[in-house]
Parts: structure tokens; C-alpha cells; sequence
């Protein structure tokens, strides 16, 4: 699966992980996105699941400080417009925090949504803490993958004592 980031520039480029997977040629820098593009939105109202691979050709993240997050969010993207169910950050900064995660948390875990869970496991391993998302996830991620509504996440959550 295509991945492609777009940058606001807004956090310490020593820790910008769109930039990391930029620089390794794991995911692409862009400033348009295209109408097939699934944007990660934490904002949407709808919520990613496999069934949406079918409709689009890539996965952009939206790289921005959490911060600003409200502010770079309200600006009218391209594409299709999705929400990652809840999961644990595994990065330093938001440690266990639920859907504080970063670009490449946050693309890992649509690849592993969609089915392409060894595309998502590449991404990790460019970051020492990045196996700390995976075992943190993995069983929601497992979990994830199989559903057919937004409906089944609730139930999900219930299950692993996260809602």
C-alpha cells in the first residue's frame, strides 16, 4: 500500500517520525492529496476498517503537533476522511496514552487494519520503541482486522476493558 505523509512542520524534527519514514523511503512527502487517498482524521466521524481498502489507493498521514492539532484539522482535505479505532501510544512522549499517536504509529496501525500487517511491522522497526505499539496493540490490531461495522468496536473495547 502507497503511503504518503503530509507535513506541517510543527514538532522537533529530531523527533518527526513522517520525516524518518520520508528519509527511508517508507512513505512519501506531499502537498496535495488525491481523491482516493484515505486521510487518517481523528476528527472523522467515520471509522477505518478493512472493508476500506477496497476504495482507496493509499494512506496519508497528517503530520502535525497535537497540540495544533484542531487548527490543521479543520483545513479541507482531498480523499476519503477515517479515524483510527481507539489504541495505546507506544511512543516516549505519549506512553500508553489512548489515540495520542504518532505519524507512524498511526499509519502502522491502518496497514495492520487493511491487512498489511508485514507493511506495518517495517514501519515500527525504523524505531527503537516501535515494537512497544505493536505488544501494546496487538490484539485490538488482531482484533480489528476481522470486523465488518463500527458497531463491533464497541464490543471490542468491552472486552479488553477500554471503554
Amino acid at each position: 500500500m502507497k503511503l504518503q505523509v503530509l507535513m506541517f512542520f510543527q514538532d522537533d524534527p529530531k523527533k518527526c517520525t513522517a520525516a524518518k519514514m520520508v528519509k527511508f523511503g517508507l512513505a512519501q512527502s506531499i502537498k496535495k492529496i488525491g481523491n482516493k487517498g484515505m486521510v487518517l482524521d481523528p476528527f472523522s466521524e467515520k471509522t477505518l476498517l478493512p472493508k476500506d481498502k477496497k476504495s482507496i489507493n493509499s494512506i496519508v498521514g497528517i503530520d502535525c503537533s497535537w497540540n495544533l492539532a484542531d487548527k490543521a484539522f479543520s483545513k479541507k482535505f482531498d480523499g476519503i476522511k477515517r479515524k483510527l479505532p481507539p489504541l495505546l501510544a507506544g511512543n516516549p512522549v505519549n506512553y500508553s496514552k489512548l489515540n495520542k499517536l504518532t505519524t507512524v504509529e498511526a499509519l502502522s496501525a491502518s496497514l495492520f487494519i487493511l491487512g498489511f500487517k508485514d507493511q506495518g511491522l517495517e514501519l515500527l522497526d525504523k524505531f527503537k520503541w516501535g515494537h512497544t505499539f505493536y505488544d501494546l496493540n496487538q490484539n485490538l490490531l488482531d482484533d480489528y482486522s476481522k470486523i465488518d461495522t463500527e458497531e463491533q468496536i464497541e464490543s471490542i473495547l468491552t472486552d479488553y476493558g477500554l471503554s
